[in-house]
This record gives C-alpha cells, structure tokens and sequence, in this order.
C-alpha cells in the first residue's frame, strides 16, 4: 500500500492544501454557517469561471458544487413543485436575486417565469441544472 504514494509528492500536496485551506475553509458542510460560505465560494467561483468548463478553477467550482448540492439534498429536500416554485427556492436558499442569473436567462424572462407567465423551456432547464449544479428535470414540469 506505501508504494502507491510514491506518485504524489505529498509535502507538497500538503503546502498547498494549507494554502487553500487558509483561504476556502473546504470541508464536509455539516451546518448553516458553513453551507452559506460555501454557496458564497461557489457564487464566486461561478463569477469568476463563467461558462469557461477548462477554467483552471473549474474542478474546484465541481466539487464546491457537489458539496452545496449534497447538503441542500439532504437539509432542503425539494418535493414534486412546479419548476418556477422550485427555481424561487433555489434563488432564496442561495441569496440570489434575478439580477444574479443574468448570465443564464433574461431578467424579463425570468420575471415572466416566476410570475408564472411563462415556462421554462428544455434548453433552459438545462442551463440553470448546470447553474445550480443538479438536474435539470426538477425544472420540468411533472
């Protein structure tokens, strides 16, 4: 079992773990406080990162992401809703205002969608699946 450390150099994995560590606090989220960090680490990174999937930051903002979407499994579960109920949770669990997904849908498009004016289509349900890093069935309708 020692050998197979033999191909990372782990003093070095450990500087740089520190570093981040100081930075990122990455751990299990276990409770609110560190759930709201690291939702605003992955606001951040999704900022920063864009749409740019070779962005060097972009394996950091996938495990950001499946750590949130872990405990909101777990803490939030969402039952059957209508995809706009579902997507104002979402907004509200993570603080985020429509002006917040102005990268993903139009504010007038999504202010239609929250009013229940209009649905949301297949390539957007898509989209904000990606945005909030869980299928994007739990915007179609059921």
């Amino acid at each position: 079992m020692r050998a197979a450390h033999t191909q990372f150099d782990i003093q070095a994995i450990q500087s740089s773990w520190q570093a981040l560590d100081a930075m990122a606090h990455l751990r299990p989220i276990h409770d609110k406080k560190s759930y709201v960090r690291m939702v605003a680490l992955m606001n951040s990174l999704l900022d920063t990162t864009g749409d740019d999937e070779d962005h060097p930051l972009s394996g950091l903002l996938d495990l950001v992401g499946d750590m949130v979407s872990k405990y909101e499994q777990e803490h939030y579960a969402i039952e059957a809703a209508e995809p706009k109920d579902a997507l104002r949770f979402l907004m509200d669990a993570r603080g985020l205002k429509q002006e917040d997904l102005s990268a993903v849908v139009l504010q007038s498009n999504l202010s239609a969608i929250l009013a229940g004016k209009r649905k949301i289509s297949a390539t957007l349900a898509g989209k904000l699946g990606k945005f909030f890093c869980i299928s994007p069935a739990v915007f179609v309708p059921v």
